[in-house]
């Protein structure tokens, strides 16, 4: 089995702005998205980790993907973040995403109460039956506390909605099973801008990245690069942004990629809590490598 992916090269996993009350900033997210995709951008991924969606309540949510679906208009791919986990809202958020015009889900391995791998494959399964939504699974244990196997992540991939895989374990070892036993029924995506050549060198589609929101061409590039199997210039612009992707995980996701938004001058405002503002040394940095990378609107 063979499945087209989602879209191929840099999709951005992108913040959501907030006005200076908390409330969604729809003017300032428009802003963003077309500066986007007019620096390259493949794809749109909106209410991840990076768009705060565990601090955006269910109402917040669904308008925030209704939005961002209309506003992008089929410009590029819209993956909209349907993960839970209770399974049930799971496939509520998917199907409603099926209804706003997302060309895929986003969706998180349950976490905190987790589950067992059979529980995973029960829980995909369920989601994936509920409508035909092409569905990115997402690993990223150090949140989840739960890690995909490649026995697992093989079973998931037989059924015709789960279209990929976004892996963010940084376990080289585990993607190596995972693409030696799934081959092209379950396309891959880093979920780490650091490990984006790597990846693609074993037949990664591209990143679904945080860096892209703040240097969307060079991003695009990167993997366009890699795409077109030139992988040593792919290699120099990867270890070119090492200091820049270094800088924007000094603290927790997404505390410094929005400081370096407002730091390049957009209107992005505030966190919400429990997320804070990041340290001042923090905010030289991140200033500093931003400089060095050459970023800006």
């Amino acid at each position: 089995m063979s499945k087209d992916p989602i879209f191929t090269g840099a999709g951005v996993a992108i913040i959501t702005p907030f006005h200076a009350d908390g409330s969604v900033d729809y003017a300032a997210f428009g802003r963003i998205i077309d500066h986007q995709i007019a620096h390259g951008t493949d794809a749109i991924i909106v209410c991840g980790t990076t768009g705060e969606a565990s601090t955006l309540h269910d109402t917040e949510h669904r308008a925030v993907v209704a939005w961002c679906c209309e506003y992008v208009d089929h410009r590029v791919p819209v993956i909209a973040g349907v993960g839970s986990n209770d399974t049930a809202y799971a496939i509520e958020l998917t199907r409603f995403a099926k209804e706003c015009g997302a060309d895929g889900g986003l969706s998180v391995t349950p976490y905190y109460n987790k589950t067992s791998q059979r529980g995973l494959i029960a829980h995909y399964n369920a989601i994936a039956d509920s409508c035909d939504l092409p569905i990115i699974l997402y690993n990223v244990p150090s949140r989840t506390g739960l890690c995909f196997t490649a026995d697992t992540l093989y079973a998931l991939s037989q059924h015709p909605n789960i279209n990929g895989l976004k892996a963010a374990s940084g376990d080289f070892s585990l993607l190596a099973s995972v693409r030696a036993k799934c081959g092209d029924a379950l396309n891959v995506w880093s979920g780490n801008d650091d490990q984006i050549v790597p990846l693609m060198a074993l037949g990664g589609k591209g990143v679904i990245s945080v860096l892209s929101n703040v240097a969307p061409q060079q991003t695009h590039d990167l993997t366009q690069l890699c795409l077109e199997g030139r992988y040593p210039e792919a290699a120099a612009l990867q270890l070119g942004l090492h200091s820049l992707i270094e800088a924007l995980f000094c603290e927790v996701n997404p505390i410094p990629v929005k400081k370096a938004m407002e730091l390049l001058g957009w209107q992005v405002g505030p966190l919400r809590l429990p997320l804070v503002e990041p340290s001042e040394e923090h905010t030289a940095l991140i200033r500093r490598e931003l400089e060095a990378a050459g970023c800006h609107i």
